[in-house]
């Protein structure tokens, strides 16, 4: 599906494809900042202190959603100056893309390069040594994992929508109920091994956040029936 959104939305458009990887971009940042802190944290403890590497834990990934967040809102500064600068270049006073459709984009390029560091440790812990769910674990890690890894590609995409949309008219609490909702995703993956607590719930707030971010975009329940009709 995120393979498809790149082919069919934004392949064909130079300037989307900046966009897309400069977005990447910036999440990429966002977690070598985040991951160097917990380093950093991890090093300075006592590692044999399970309840304290746990906490850790916690706290490295609160604050790499963060983190995320932040850059998001960098993000979506740095594009508002570039769509003043193709305002100005251009001989018709038109930006030749819209804020909306800079949020879709820098909202995939977040989630596919999220996607793809989720593919990376997968496939890093495919190669082995031992055998998932050879000591009673469940054996539904890769599938479910892959799963979770579509569900935050697609979350991505609609939290893009939505803080941006929240930046653009001033509306915090949009740009809270994103922070809020990543904060939630994240959280639920230490339910894990248990993946119907983590799986769940993220889908449930991926469906949401797609109502939500297709009604700020101007869709209608009318549109969305012409469209299931195909008329």
């Amino acid at each position: 599906p995120a393979l498809g959104l790149f082919l069919f939305t934004i392949a064909r458009d130079p300037l989307r494809i900046i966009i897309l990887i400069a977005g990447a971009f910036f999440w990429l940042v966002s977690l070598l900042l985040s991951s160097l802190i917990w380093f950093i944290a991890v090093k300075a403890s006592d590692p044999r202190d399970e309840p304290l590497q746990k906490g850790l834990l916690i706290f490295g990934v609160m604050f790499s959603v963060l983190l995320q967040e932040a850059f998001r809102f960098l993000y979506y500064k740095l594009l508002r100056k570039a769509i003043e600068g193709l305002v100005a270049l251009s001989e018709d006073g038109c930006s030749p893309i819209s804020i909306q459709q800079m949020a879709y984009v820098a909202g995939v390029g977040f989630g596919l390069m999220s996607g793809a560091f989720s593919m990376i440790n997968l496939l890093a812990d495919a190669l082995g040594p031992g055998t998932v769910g050879i000591h009673g674990d469940s054996q539904l890690y890769f599938l479910t994992s892959a799963f979770m890894t579509m569900v935050l590609i697609f979350l991505h995409t609609f939290w893009g929508i939505l803080f941006f949309h929240g930046c653009e008219h001033r509306r915090w609490w949009e740009i809270a109920a994103v922070v809020v909702m990543h904060l939630a995703v994240s959280g639920s993956t230490f339910c894990n091994p248990l993946y119907v607590g983590s799986l769940v719930p993220s889908y449930l707030l991926m469906a949401a956040a797609a109502a939500w971010a297709y009604l700020l975009s101007g869709g209608s329940a009318q549109n969305l029936r012409r469209f299931l009709l195909c008329k």
